[in-house]
Protein backbone atom coordinates (compact mmCIF):
# COMPACT_ATOMS: atom_id res chain seq x y z
CA UNK A 1 0.00 0.00 0.00
CA UNK A 2 2.90 2.38 0.64
CA UNK A 3 0.98 4.18 3.38
CA UNK A 4 2.66 7.00 5.30
CA UNK A 5 2.15 7.77 8.97
CA UNK A 6 2.59 11.20 10.56
CA UNK A 7 2.36 11.83 14.28
CA UNK A 8 1.27 15.18 15.68
CA UNK A 9 3.99 15.65 18.31
CA UNK A 10 3.56 18.18 21.11
CA UNK A 11 7.21 18.11 22.14
CA UNK A 12 10.51 16.27 21.95
CA UNK A 13 9.27 13.45 24.18
CA UNK A 14 6.43 12.79 21.75
CA UNK A 15 8.86 12.96 18.82
CA UNK A 16 10.96 10.21 20.41
CA UNK A 17 7.88 8.04 20.99
CA UNK A 18 6.72 8.60 17.40
CA UNK A 19 10.09 7.43 16.08
CA UNK A 20 10.13 4.40 18.37
CA UNK A 21 6.64 3.51 17.17
CA UNK A 22 7.66 3.62 13.50
CA UNK A 23 6.21 6.94 12.30
CA UNK A 24 7.47 8.22 8.95
CA UNK A 25 7.40 11.83 10.11
CA UNK A 26 6.21 14.10 12.88
CA UNK A 27 4.42 17.41 12.77
CA UNK A 28 5.97 19.28 15.68
CA UNK A 29 3.52 21.69 17.34
CA UNK A 30 3.19 23.76 20.47
CA UNK A 31 -0.21 25.01 21.70
CA UNK A 32 -2.17 21.85 20.96
CA UNK A 33 -5.31 23.14 22.76
CA UNK A 34 -5.28 26.04 20.26
CA UNK A 35 -5.01 23.70 17.29
CA UNK A 36 -1.21 23.89 17.11
CA UNK A 37 1.21 26.82 17.03
CA UNK A 38 4.87 27.21 16.08
CA UNK A 39 7.17 25.55 18.63
CA UNK A 40 10.21 27.23 20.14
CA UNK A 41 13.69 27.36 18.62
CA UNK A 42 14.93 25.00 21.32
CA UNK A 43 12.12 22.50 20.75
CA UNK A 44 12.87 22.34 17.02
CA UNK A 45 16.64 22.09 17.53
CA UNK A 46 16.45 19.24 20.04
CA UNK A 47 13.77 17.43 18.01
CA UNK A 48 16.07 17.55 14.99
CA UNK A 49 18.88 16.06 17.07
CA UNK A 50 16.84 13.12 18.39
CA UNK A 51 15.04 12.25 15.14
CA UNK A 52 17.43 10.05 13.19
CA UNK A 53 14.92 7.96 11.21
CA UNK A 54 11.74 10.06 11.29
CA UNK A 55 11.30 13.21 9.21
CA UNK A 56 10.66 16.48 11.02
CA UNK A 57 7.94 18.87 9.84
CA UNK A 58 7.14 22.01 11.83
CA UNK A 59 3.86 23.89 11.95
CA UNK A 60 4.14 27.58 11.03
CA UNK A 61 1.27 29.23 12.89
CA UNK A 62 1.96 32.28 15.05
CA UNK A 63 -1.24 32.07 17.09
CA UNK A 64 -4.47 30.18 17.59
CA UNK A 65 -7.78 31.36 16.22
CA UNK A 66 -8.50 32.01 12.56
CA UNK A 67 -6.23 31.77 9.52
CA UNK A 68 -6.56 35.36 8.33
CA UNK A 69 -3.12 36.87 8.86
CA UNK A 70 -1.81 40.42 8.96
CA UNK A 71 1.34 41.54 7.10
CA UNK A 72 3.30 41.47 10.36
CA UNK A 73 2.15 37.92 11.11
CA UNK A 74 3.19 36.81 7.62
CA UNK A 75 6.59 38.39 8.14
CA UNK A 76 7.02 36.40 11.36
CA UNK A 77 5.93 33.21 9.58
CA UNK A 78 8.57 33.74 6.90
CA UNK A 79 11.16 34.19 9.63
CA UNK A 80 10.00 31.02 11.38
CA UNK A 81 10.41 29.11 8.11
CA UNK A 82 13.95 30.51 7.78
CA UNK A 83 14.73 29.29 11.32
CA UNK A 84 13.29 25.84 10.53
CA UNK A 85 15.53 25.61 7.47
CA UNK A 86 18.61 26.61 9.49
CA UNK A 87 17.79 23.98 12.13
CA UNK A 88 17.46 21.23 9.54
CA UNK A 89 13.69 20.64 9.46
CA UNK A 90 12.56 18.55 6.51
CA UNK A 91 9.32 20.41 5.96
CA UNK A 92 6.86 23.01 7.18
CA UNK A 93 3.10 23.09 7.61
CA UNK A 94 1.25 26.26 6.57
CA UNK A 95 -2.22 27.63 5.79
CA UNK A 96 -3.63 31.09 5.08
CA UNK A 97 -7.22 32.04 4.22
CA UNK A 98 -9.04 35.16 3.08
CA UNK A 99 -11.97 36.56 5.06
CA UNK A 100 -14.46 34.89 2.68
CA UNK A 101 -13.05 31.40 3.34
CA UNK A 102 -11.09 31.11 0.10
CA UNK A 103 -7.36 30.43 -0.01
CA UNK A 104 -5.14 33.49 0.35
CA UNK A 105 -3.07 32.69 -2.73
CA UNK A 106 -0.57 35.54 -2.32
CA UNK A 107 0.11 34.77 1.35
CA UNK A 108 0.45 31.04 0.76
CA UNK A 109 2.80 31.55 -2.19
CA UNK A 110 4.98 33.81 -0.05
CA UNK A 111 5.36 31.00 2.47
CA UNK A 112 5.88 28.36 -0.24
CA UNK A 113 8.65 30.50 -1.69
CA UNK A 114 10.25 30.92 1.74
CA UNK A 115 10.17 27.12 2.11
CA UNK A 116 11.63 26.38 -1.33
CA UNK A 117 13.44 23.03 -1.25
CA UNK A 118 11.49 21.84 1.82
CA UNK A 119 8.36 19.72 1.91
CA UNK A 120 5.19 21.80 2.37
CA UNK A 121 1.92 20.62 3.89
CA UNK A 122 -1.26 22.72 3.97
CA UNK A 123 -2.83 22.20 7.39
CA UNK A 124 -6.45 22.04 8.55
CA UNK A 125 -7.14 25.61 7.55
CA UNK A 126 -8.35 23.59 4.56
CA UNK A 127 -11.29 22.42 6.67
CA UNK A 128 -12.41 26.05 6.98
CA UNK A 129 -12.33 26.61 3.19
CA UNK A 130 -15.62 27.57 1.52
CA UNK A 131 -15.00 25.37 -1.57
CA UNK A 132 -12.72 22.40 -0.82
CA UNK A 133 -12.50 20.97 -4.34
CA UNK A 134 -11.57 24.34 -5.82
CA UNK A 135 -9.07 24.87 -2.99
CA UNK A 136 -7.52 21.49 -3.73
CA UNK A 137 -6.87 22.49 -7.35
CA UNK A 138 -5.33 25.78 -6.19
CA UNK A 139 -3.01 23.96 -3.77
CA UNK A 140 -1.88 21.70 -6.60
CA UNK A 141 -1.03 24.71 -8.72
CA UNK A 142 0.97 26.20 -5.84
CA UNK A 143 3.14 23.09 -5.71
CA UNK A 144 2.14 22.11 -2.18
CA UNK A 145 2.94 18.47 -1.41
CA UNK A 146 0.00 17.43 0.77
CA UNK A 147 -3.10 18.69 2.52
CA UNK A 148 -4.09 17.69 6.05
CA UNK A 149 -7.85 17.40 6.34
CA UNK A 150 -10.64 15.71 8.27
CA UNK A 151 -12.95 16.06 5.28
CA UNK A 152 -14.35 19.29 6.77
CA UNK A 153 -15.91 17.35 9.65
CA UNK A 154 -15.01 17.15 13.36
CA UNK A 155 -13.18 13.85 12.73
CA UNK A 156 -11.73 12.10 9.70
CA UNK A 157 -14.12 9.19 10.18
CA UNK A 158 -17.08 11.57 9.90
CA UNK A 159 -15.40 13.19 6.90
CA UNK A 160 -15.05 9.96 4.89
CA UNK A 161 -17.37 11.10 2.03
CA UNK A 162 -15.36 14.26 1.28
CA UNK A 163 -12.04 12.50 1.86
CA UNK A 164 -13.06 10.04 -0.86
CA UNK A 165 -13.92 12.92 -3.21
CA UNK A 166 -10.64 14.67 -2.46
CA UNK A 167 -8.62 11.50 -3.03
CA UNK A 168 -10.31 10.94 -6.38
CA UNK A 169 -9.93 14.59 -7.41
CA UNK A 170 -6.25 14.72 -6.42
CA UNK A 171 -5.32 12.12 -9.06
CA UNK A 172 -1.86 11.82 -7.59
CA UNK A 173 -1.10 15.55 -7.92
CA UNK A 174 -1.12 16.10 -4.16
CA UNK A 175 -1.28 13.73 -1.19
CA UNK A 176 -4.38 13.70 0.98
CA UNK A 177 -3.36 13.38 4.64
CA UNK A 178 -6.33 12.23 6.70
CA UNK A 179 -6.22 13.55 10.25
CA UNK A 180 -8.22 14.31 13.40
CA UNK A 181 -9.48 11.42 15.47
CA UNK A 182 -7.53 8.80 13.50
CA UNK A 183 -6.59 5.88 15.75
CA UNK A 184 -5.99 2.14 15.91
CA UNK A 185 -9.75 1.46 15.86
CA UNK A 186 -10.70 3.35 12.70
CA UNK A 187 -7.62 3.75 10.49
CA UNK A 188 -8.44 0.68 8.38
CA UNK A 189 -12.03 1.83 7.84
CA UNK A 190 -10.87 5.29 6.73
CA UNK A 191 -8.32 3.81 4.35
CA UNK A 192 -10.70 1.27 2.85
CA UNK A 193 -13.53 3.75 2.32
CA UNK A 194 -11.47 6.66 1.00
CA UNK A 195 -8.38 5.24 -0.68
CA UNK A 196 -6.30 7.77 1.26
CA UNK A 197 -2.80 6.51 2.01
CA UNK A 198 -1.41 9.11 4.45
CA UNK A 199 -2.57 9.40 8.04
CA UNK A 200 -2.03 11.97 10.80
CA UNK A 201 -2.68 11.09 14.45
CA UNK A 202 -1.38 11.93 17.91
CA UNK A 203 -1.56 8.57 19.75
CA UNK A 204 -1.29 10.42 23.07
CA UNK A 205 -1.93 9.07 26.54
CA UNK A 206 -2.36 11.02 29.80
CA UNK A 207 0.43 11.18 32.36
CA UNK A 208 -0.14 12.59 35.82
CA UNK A 209 2.05 15.49 36.91
CA UNK A 210 4.72 14.64 39.50
CA UNK A 211 4.08 17.86 41.43
CA UNK A 212 3.46 17.16 45.12
CA UNK A 213 2.14 20.63 45.89
CA UNK A 214 -0.26 22.71 43.79
CA UNK A 215 -1.86 26.01 44.84
CA UNK A 216 -5.58 25.30 44.28
CA UNK A 217 -6.41 28.99 43.88
CA UNK A 218 -4.06 29.74 40.98
CA UNK A 219 -4.55 28.70 37.35
CA UNK A 220 -2.05 29.10 34.53
CA UNK A 221 -4.83 29.16 31.92
CA UNK A 222 -8.48 28.11 31.76
CA UNK A 223 -9.61 27.21 35.28
CA UNK A 224 -11.55 24.26 33.84
CA UNK A 225 -8.45 22.73 32.26
CA UNK A 226 -6.80 19.75 33.94
CA UNK A 227 -3.37 21.21 34.67
CA UNK A 228 -2.35 18.14 36.64
CA UNK A 229 -2.40 15.85 33.61
CA UNK A 230 0.17 15.97 30.81
CA UNK A 231 -0.40 14.36 27.41
CA UNK A 232 2.39 12.58 25.54
CA UNK A 233 2.51 10.40 22.44
CA UNK A 234 2.76 6.70 23.24
CA UNK A 235 5.16 4.59 21.16
CA UNK A 236 2.90 1.60 21.80
CA UNK A 237 -0.15 3.41 20.40
CA UNK A 238 1.78 4.61 17.37
CA UNK A 239 2.97 1.06 16.73
CA UNK A 240 -0.53 -0.37 17.22
CA UNK A 241 -2.12 2.15 14.84
CA UNK A 242 0.42 1.51 12.10
CA UNK A 243 0.11 -2.25 12.62
CA UNK A 244 -3.58 -2.15 11.74
CA UNK A 245 -2.79 -1.19 8.13
CA UNK A 246 0.40 -3.22 7.90
CA UNK A 247 -1.51 -6.35 8.93
CA UNK A 248 -4.26 -5.58 6.41
CA UNK A 249 -1.61 -5.20 3.71
CA UNK A 250 -0.15 -8.61 4.54
CA UNK A 251 -3.59 -10.22 4.25
CA UNK A 252 -4.14 -8.65 0.83
CA UNK A 253 -0.81 -9.87 -0.52
CA UNK A 254 -1.16 -13.51 0.58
Amino acid sequence: MGCKFEVCANGVESCIAAQEGGADRVELCAGIPEGGTTPSYGEIKVARRVLSRTRLHVIIRPRGGDFLYTPLELERMEEDIRVCRELGADGVVIGCLRADGSLDTDANLRLVEAARGMSVTFHRAFDRCNDPLRALDELCRMGIDRVLTSGQQPTARQGIPLLRQLHDAAQGRIAILAGCGVNERNICEIHEQTGVGEFHFSARLPRKSLMQYVNPDVYMGDKNADEGTLMYTSAERVRATIAQLRDAEKLLTR
